[in-house]
């Protein structure tokens, strides 16, 4: 009942953690693939935002820009405009700013940002969404011009859908196994209980409470004259009263348990009177 309790539980969670994470059909958002660009002086570089959700209207319009700040931990202020250097580009899902030959002035803060129109007002956004990234110019090294990307973290509704997900799966994988465990166990309780139910029977058919004591005391062993007169051996290896020399051992030599005496004679017949 527990196992089911936890699946069920887990599969909450994942609903919860999933309708917390979903946005509006006609929610606009950006987000960005890569938060820092790392370049060397003279390389080329395009930053990417992706864009999701719809207008609020078919009829708008969506404009996209992009702004700089030369201050990494600052807001985007300055706005940025197509030049020779910086080119701009957009796609369905994507809009990008190309930066040729960058040098130290080129390093800051990059913003995109996406605002929606309605058709008969330009000048009153219905929606706003917006993302940063960050480059960085450090100095040529073996002629190399390659940057370097680096990832965002993954966001906590991501990391918490995640974990609900594997546990769910977890715990529908460990069912069976525990549901054939239990299974088991349950075999073996019955077959004790009927294992001892028939020796409990058995013992009343055959008139006795319990028969583990249906046999009496064992007599102890009877030990025959040969056994009895044998000599056994002591604590120290020897036979008792063998051994010459020992306090109570005869001696072998001479009178062994009387002194000599004269012969006694024998008594005359009586005779009868």
């Amino acid at each position: 009942m527990g196992l089911f309790s936890a699946v069920w539980l887990g599969f909450h969670l994942f609903v919860a953690v999933e309708a917390n994470t979903e946005y509006h059909a006609h929610s606009l958002s950006v987000s960005v693939p890569y938060v820092s660009y790392i370049c060397p002086e003279g390389a080329n570089i395009t930053m990417v935002c992706e864009q999701s959700g719809a207008k609020e209207h078919t009829e708008d319009r969506l404009a996209k820009l992009w702004f700089f700040n030369s201050h990494m931990d600052q807001r985007c202020h300055d706005h940025l405009q197509k030049t020779e250097s910086v080119k701009f580009d957009s796609q369905k899902t994507s809009f990008t700013i190309t930066l040729l030959g960058v040098t130290r002035a080129n390093q800051g803060r990059y913003c995109c940002m996406i605002l929606d129109y309605l058709q008969e007002n330009k000048h009153k956004p219905v929606q706003e969404a917006h993302s940063h990234m960050m480059l960085t110019v450090t100095a040529r090294r073996n002629d190399s011009l390659k940057c370097t990307k680096l990832t965002p973290p993954p966001p906590q509704g991501t990391v918490a859908a995640g974990l609900a997900t594997a546990a769910c799966i977890m715990g529908i994988l460990c069912l069976p196994v525990l549901l054939i465990l239990v299974y088991r166990q349950r075999q073996r309780t019955q077959s004790s209980r009927r294992a001892h139910e028939l020796v409990r029977m058995d013992s009343e058919a055959q008139g006795h409470e319990n028969p583990v004591y249906l046999g009496g005391s064992p007599a102890p062993p009877s030990r025959t004259v040969a056994q009895i007169l044998t000599r056994q051996s002591s604590e120290t290896g020897r036979h008792l009263l063998s051994d010459p020399g020992t306090p109570f051992s005869p001696n072998p030599h001479g009178d062994v348990f009387f002194p000599a005496h004269e012969p006694i004679p024998e008594s005359p017949d009586v005779q009868p009177l």
